[in-house]
């Protein structure tokens, strides 16, 4: 679905008669859609493509320009873990496997296939340098890996139960890691050294009832100049088999490693915070899923200074590198691009 602007107009830097993006305008611009439920999404760094991995084990690649759509197919289970290099895509499974892929290529091959954790890989992050890829999963270990031979270089191991999701520090020379507890552990990239334990278990819960836990970071990311790390997930979990809880998105001062803020919805919402981003023009962004879907904005203020209702539950988020759009990938199999052009 297109509506009104012209996606051909933010192809590469923002043309000056928009002005700064405005969250309070934000509409949908474009729909793409499969036949599968959607678990990730990333928009590509040149700014041409949206990406998405599927539950029937395939990646979805869609032009924004075009609407053309192409299958990237050598998974054999489940994709969400995502993360760019330049032209390279990385993407991980539910079935211990990272591949390598030319993001352009006309019919894209695996360029390579690592097999990376024991279990399920649930996150990916590049390097500032571009040099190294981070991964982590289900076998409580976080790894990195050299981008250019794929070949191991370091790994981390520390965590209790599974690993959720990982991030580079701005600076390159820290990593982080939050598990299934809300344990969020800063390394040192270097030396592989543990620097400190940062306490993320809001985003936990054990239900006695179903003898499950539900928790960790859906989704973690640091603001421009790292001050700032931000953990989206569930709180106040009433079913872990069901997943009723409450979105959360828990920011931390990066100095002192203390919580310095909770990102909540404004009005009630049950569900999970799958995804959250940080614009450069200084406010936060989280897509959720659970009683429907739904965008929410912050800027300095703990509730949500606006709201957008998703057609359906929001799995993950991207922004676009032109800062005008973001995508957003969907249950019902749809990823959707939304814009924010002042009108």
């Amino acid at each position: 679905m297109t509506v009104a602007v012209d996606p051909k107009d933010f192809i590469g830097p923002p043309a000056p008669p928009y002005g700064k993006p405005d969250p309070m305008q934000t509409r949908q611009l474009q729909e793409f859609k499969h036949g599968s439920p959607l678990l990730g999404c990333r928009c590509d760094p040149s700014g041409r493509f949206v990406f998405a991995g599927a539950q029937d084990n395939s990646i979805q690649r869609w032009e924004l320009d075009t609407g053309k759509k192409t299958a990237l197919a050598g998974h054999k289970s489940w994709v969400r873990a995502l993360a760019f290099q330049g032209n390279t895509l990385f993407s991980g499974d539910y079935a211990d496997r990272i591949l390598w892929w030319q993001a352009d290529a006309e019919t894209p091959t695996p360029m390579r296939d690592v097999h990376a954790h024991d279990g399920w890989v649930r996150a990916l992050a590049v390097s500032p340098d571009g040099k190294t890829l981070a991964s982590c999963g289900n076998d409580n270990l976080v790894k990195l890996w050299n981008v250019a031979d794929g070949k191991l270089v370091r790994e981390f191991a520390g965590h209790a139960r599974h690993a959720y999701s990982v991030v580079f520090h701005p600076d390159g020379k820290q990593l982080v890691s939050c598990d299934l507890l809300g344990v969020v552990k800063h390394w040192e990239v270097e030396s592989g050294k543990l620097v400190r334990d940062l306490d993320a278990s809001i985003l936990h819960k054990y239900d006695p009832t179903f003898r499950a836990s539900i928790g960790g970071a859906r989704s973690m990311t640091f603001n421009g100049d790292g001050s700032l790390l931000g953990i989206a997930g569930i709180t106040n979990v009433s079913n872990a088999f069901a997943g009723i809880g409450n979105p959360l998105v828990v920011l931390f001062d990066w100095t002192t490693g203390k919580q310095a803020k909770q990102l909540k919805p404004k009005a009630a919402f049950q569900g999970t915070m799958w995804g959250v981003a940080w614009h450069p023009d200084g406010w936060w962004v989280g897509a959720g899923g659970g009683s429907g879907g739904m965008l929410w904005f912050w800027k300095t203020e703990a509730e949500s200074l606006h709201a957008v209702k998703l057609p359906q539950n929001g799995r993950d988020l991207s922004l676009h590198p032109d800062g005008y759009r973001m995508a957003v990938a969907h249950a019902d199999g749809a990823a959707r691009l939304f814009d924010m052009v002042p009108r």
